[in-house]
């Protein structure tokens, strides 16, 4: 919402009052300008606190809309910013009255020439591109202008090979340029996908409101999605939606905590937070070498204790046992987790994201249990639906955009096996990841943590090197349903987990897994460093070993190991 339009004056010129209900001579007077009103909570605010609190209301934290140069002062390293194509103008392809005269109305009481500003600037130092939509002018729908002005600033990024950062705020297509405003969906969205294929990074930042055309072409493309909490984001706008269906949207309905549960939005980013996020994103991309710990090369130790597969079974499901977000959080920096397959979902099942490995970035993607039965429960015992597979995916193809290694955590009993997973196509999503690991063209590193089942498992272990920690287990499914598929009897789980080789030993000897890694007697959080230190050096050697290869080199190696298998 505009700072300018979220005050109800009273009709006493030049002042508002904090007195309502109460006769006019009792109310105090304030001087117009010093002394505001929230529409939202209708709390009496002084300007300038919003105005140095981000333009968030400090009663109720509503955000209100931001001017586009307030935007870039916020986000941009002072004195940076140099604007780019100022006064291009499009006419009036329609010829529609008073089309122009609105135009210029509009451009003398903004000071803008159109409804987004464009050009380069730099974030912590970073050079980046900008693109920012101000919502004063025509509610930042895009005319031809418009996506003139961002194909230009795309084009020239590409060229320059820099990041973009487009700030949407629009209400969507430009009516009164009808099918001129239409094509400026197709010409921004193929731009992108030149700046896209070229490797270079592009950041969405969604506001409130971002709908329309401009929902359905460039602001829903970027590498990373974020958005502003509460923003509005849609296709459709509410009462459209309402007066098509005859029914009212439940609350919540399109802003962007919905967007994010249902897989479209990577994060949702406070105001404050925004220019280190976005600092800290686009240094994650930035091109470079990284020096990693210079470590010796182990062999492999033999399985410790002598316990049976039904107890190592046990263990590897131990309550205790440290779970996925665990490991990101002792052997990784500056986690950032991404949400959501950007289809229908986010799966909490999956956790993933980029992280740094000492210095160099990577993308970490781990199965997730929880440590209580109320998480537990959230993230489904760790048994990923077709969107954490296609959450995962989707990180995976990221990562080999930006030439980052992926390392994955394994800890599921099996894939989610609901009515819902089938309608939504679970085998699908399992073959498509082992279909585009097998050639994707970074290195991938699996650890099993904890239970590695069926193609669950697989899913996010189709790898140059998969390693196993001691109890960990890695078999075709659980004992129980290789017991109730043999035998029609479950009960007989630990005589099965005798017979399926499913123990680090077994796996170790038939070429399955390439490292065990020994556990403490007692493995738990207060042990946990006596696996990760170790691992930590596992780690650097495998980057160092794979990165050094051709992407060549590379896939083929990994299509040699499963080939031979």
């Amino acid at each position: 919402m505009k700072l300018s339009n979220m005050f109800k004056k009273t009709s006493r010129r030049g002042y508002i009052s904090l007195g309502e209900g109460k006769p006019a001579h009792m109310a105090p007077e304030v001087p117009e300008g010093l002394l505001k009103k929230c529409n939202v909570c209708k709390s009496a605010i002084l300007t300038e606190d919003v105005k140095k609190g981000y333009y968030i209301c400090p009663k109720c934290q509503n955000y209100f809309r931001v001017h586009a140069m307030r935007r870039i002062e916020m986000v941009a390293d002072a004195d940076t910013f140099e604007e780019w194509d100022k006064g291009l103008t499009s006419g009036n392809p329609l010829h529609y009255k008073g089309y122009e005269e609105k135009v210029e109305a509009l451009q003398e009481k903004t000071g803008l020439d159109e409804a987004v500003v464009t050009g380069k600037a730099r974030i912590a130092g970073n050079e980046v591109v900008l693109a920012v939509c101000d919502g004063r002018f025509m509610m930042a729908s895009m005319g031809k202008v418009v996506g003139e002005k961002i194909t230009r600033a795309v084009e020239k990024a590409t060229g320059e090979r820099l990041p973009i950062i487009i700030f949407a705020c629009s209400g969507g297509a430009r009516m009164q340029e009808g099918i001129h405003s239409l094509m400026q969906m197709a010409k921004t969205s193929a731009a992108l996908k030149r700046h896209h294929d070229a490797g270079c990074l592009y950041v969405s930042v969604l506001t409130d409101p971002t709908t329309g055309g401009v929902t359905a072409s460039f602001a829903m493309l970027g590498d990373i999605i974020l958005a502003e909490p509460g923003a509005l984001i849609g296709f459709a706008g509410p009462r459209v939606i309402e007066q098509t269906i005859g029914q009212k949207l439940p609350k919540g309905f399109q802003r962007a905590e919905f967007l994010q549960e249902h897989g479209f939005v990577d994060q949702i980013v406070e105001r404050p937070r925004l220019r280190e996020t976005l600092a800290e994103i686009v240094a994650m991309h930035k091109p470079g070498t990284y020096d990693l710990p210079e470590v010796e090369e182990k062999e492999t130790q033999a399985v410790q204790r002598n316990l049976t597969p039904w107890e190592r079974v046990q263990l590897s499901r131990d309550k205790a046992r440290p779970v996925g977000a665990e490991y990101i959080e002792e052997l990784f920096t500056d986690f950032m987790e991404f949400h959501g397959d950007r289809y229908y979902q986010d799966d909490k099942a999956i956790i993933g994201g980029i992280a740094r490995f000492h210095g160099m970035p990577v993308t970490v993607i781990a199965q997730a249990k929880g440590r209580t039965t109320k998480e537990n429960i959230e993230r489904n015992f760790g048994m990923p639906s077709p969107d954490g597979y296609r959450k995962a995916l989707r990180l995976m193809k990221q990562a080999e955009k930006f030439n980052r290694p992926v390392i994955c955590f394994v800890d599921t009993p099996g894939a989610f096996c609901g009515l819902e997973a089938e309608e939504r196509g679970q085998g699908e999503a399992i073959a498509r990841n082992l279909f585009e690991m097998s050639n994707l063209q970074v290195p991938i590193l699996s650890v099993v943590i904890g239970e590695g089942g069926s193609g669950g498992a697989l899913a996010m272990a189709t790898s140059d090197e998969v390693w196993l920690l001691e109890n960990s287990i890695y078999s075709i499914l659980s004992p129980e349903g290789f017991a109730s598929i043999l035998w029609k009897d479950s009960s007989r789980a630990k005589e099965a987990a005798g017979v399926m080789k499913l123990t680090a030993d077994h796996l170790l000897k038939a070429g399955i897994v390439e490292r065990v890694i020994p556990e403490p007697e007692d493995f738990n959080l207060e042990t946990f460093t006596e696996v990760t230190d170790p691992m930590d050096d596992y780690i650097s050697i495998f980057l160092k070993k794979y990165g050094a290869m051709t992407k060549e080199e590379l896939t083929e190696k990994r299509y040699d190991r499963f080939r031979r298998m």
